[in-house]
């Protein structure tokens, strides 16, 4: 018969009703049982366990967290949180569910299969009429000039305006989110609240960066300003064009937009000669 750790308290707490002493009741044990004896401090314990008062050899019931608690009402819960809050941390987990972060853990990596990635960041969320409009204008100009091996492309200039902002962005740590094993890797758009911001345009040609132009004195952006001020920074005639070896005074300056803004699209803009 092999005995067990209840059989070996019944010897311990009859050595202990006979008067033997800790180390008389170890002997004896370690004697007949040899290796399979409980060690000294066992049986000290117990011991001090009988002398408060204790009657019972079974293990008492304890308060707290049962053996495990990944089961499908935990795992059910955690799930929710991610879905609640994407950013939601281990420690923030254990406070709600009351869960080791074994369990957390186990439960985020063996049975949700999540990770926590940092989000892509991306200039702007273009819409899909957006974006063909973009495909659709690049499709056009590679086969109007050969792929870019005419030397008309020398003549175009593209340019966009923008709101530059001041503002502190998050650390890698705070981008991180939680992301199921089925979903795409997220993105975020590259903006924050300003603590101030700056109106400018920047034009563009083949050789690079052409003109940036920014808006004064909190100006309003219109078509006056676009027109009057924007324009004719990247025009041949401008100081800034007119040193490219490739351009001559002659040449028609063609600009081209793809941008979404009213004063892209309003009559003074488009009427201007250099426009097409």
């Amino acid at each position: 018969m092999e005995l067990n750790r209840e059989h070996f308290r019944a010897i311990i707490f009859h050595n202990f009703r006979r008067g033997l002493s800790r180390q008389e009741c170890f002997d004896e044990l370690n004697s007949l049982y040899s290796d399979k004896a409980p060690s000294y401090s066992t049986v000290k314990n117990w011991y001090n366990e009988f002398n408060r008062g204790r009657c019972s050899i079974q293990d008492e019931s304890r308060a707290g967290r049962p053996k495990s608690v990944v089961v499908p009402e935990k795992i059910n819960a955690v799930r929710e949180l991610i879905k609640q809050d994407r950013h939601v941390t281990y420690h923030e987990i254990e406070a709600s569910l009351d869960i080791s972060m074994t369990s957390i853990n186990k439960i985020l990596h063996e049975h949700l299969s999540v990770k926590k990635i940092c989000s892509r960041w991306i200039p702007h969320n273009l819409t899909n009429a957006q974006k063909k409009a973009r495909v659709d204008w690049c499709k056009e100009m590679l086969e109007k000039y050969i792929q870019g091996t005419s030397k008309a492309v020398y003549n175009i200039y593209t340019g966009d305006e923008s709101w530059i902002y001041a503002y502190e962005p998050e650390t890698k740590q705070q981008s991180t989110v939680w992301v199921f094993q089925d979903e795409a890797k997220p993105t975020k758009v590259v903006r924050g609240r300003s603590t101030s911001k700056q109106m400018i345009a920047c034009f563009f040609g083949i050789n690079g960066h052409v003109a940036t132009v920014a808006l004064e004195q909190r100006r309003t952006v219109n078509s006056e300003w676009y027109t009057t001020i924007c324009l004719p920074e990247p025009h041949p005639n401008h100081q800034g064009v007119a040193n490219n070896p490739r351009i001559t005074m002659k040449t028609n300056c063609v600009f081209r937009r793809i941008a979404n803004s009213s004063i892209h699209s309003a009559k003074q803009s488009v009427s201007q000669p250099c426009l097409a």
